[in-house]
């Protein structure tokens, strides 16, 4: 098994992540080390990273390093916590679920664009730290409200979260692309002639390069991101939400709101749907007694 290949010991990196953080002081230390190996991480890409290299940064071997980190796949799991504690979180105060959830998939995406290895570093068992487990935490707060059941609300922000990693993932890739070959995106694309010449069978392709559909593509981020809001945006809606009403008796939907119709004979309602009724009754079922 390789450097690359080896798979972090998960008792022992999560006691580096959360464990009490050492004083900065002159010297090597873990935080220098993870430092570091960002840098050789954003100047040669991920699989360029070596113990070796990090230790030629200061002048000393590899084995002196070992004292602080038992290895690669360890340091990994350092520097992706690390980045994430680069962008501070700020206050959420005021915002709806949609502009909270936007600024902090911005957050992502722009983290992800100064460090495009951070994609080659995602895995299903990768282990959070303290700055990553922050903005998860956070942007499950901004996404409950929504007014959606616990397990939407976690769906959400995985949903939100995964699609910037995929578009991060197709930028990076790129970007690593014309790094090691010196030839740009659009200039490779531009010299494949011999394939152009193969797509006239394809119609809908044609019709839609003839009518300038790809002169000037969408940004992905930006048009996938809204795409992806306006979706979460048509589950929020269905569910429906309870009414606050003010000390005038005024009626309002904390979800979207829009003032509600107050008319109608009766007591005043309690809820804006039959559907919203049906799941405060659930929750209230459903609560500790």
């Amino acid at each position: 098994m390789t450097e690359d290949d080896a798979q972090p010991d998960p008792e022992r990196a999560i006691e580096l992540l959360w464990g009490a953080r050492e004083p900065d002081r002159p010297g090597l230390s873990l935080g220098r080390i993870v430092a570091a190996a960002i840098e050789v991480a954003d100047a040669e890409g991920l699989g360029a990273l070596s113990m070796r290299k990090v230790a030629e940064r200061f002048g000393t071997t590899t084995m002196s390093l070992y004292r602080y980190v038992p290895g690669k796949a360890e340091l990994v799991e350092l520097m992706r916590d690390a980045v994430y504690g680069e962008a501070p979180l700020e206050p959420a105060d005021g915002l709806d679920w949609r502009a909270g959830l936007e600024r902090w998939a911005r957050r992502a995406w722009g983290i992800h664009q100064r460090h495009t290895w951070l994609v080659y570093s995602a895995g299903s068992r990768r282990l959070p730290g303290p700055n990553i487990m922050a903005g998860y935490d956070h942007a499950l707060d901004i996404a409950s409200r929504g007014g959606l059941a616990p397990a939407q609300v976690i769906a959400v922000v995985n949903l939100v979260g995964g699609f910037v990693e995929s578009v991060a993932r197709q930028a990076g890739e790129t970007a690593e692309l014309q790094r090691r070959t010196g030839i740009s995106h659009e200039r490779w694309w531009s010299e494949r002639e011999s394939l152009f010449e193969r797509l006239d069978a394809y119609p809908a392709l044609g019709r839609l390069w003839e009518s300038g559909g790809m002169d000037e593509p969408l940004d992905p981020f930006e048009f996938g991101l809204q795409r992806t809001l306006d979706g979460v945006q048509v589950l929020v809606e269905s569910q429906g939400c309870e009414v606050i009403r003010d000390e005038n008796g005024g009626a309002k939907c904390v979800m979207c709101g829009k003032p509600l119709d107050g008319g109608g004979r009766g007591r005043p309602r309690d809820y804006c749907s039959r559907a919203c009724q049906q799941r405060a009754y659930r929750q209230r079922r459903s609560a500790p007694s």
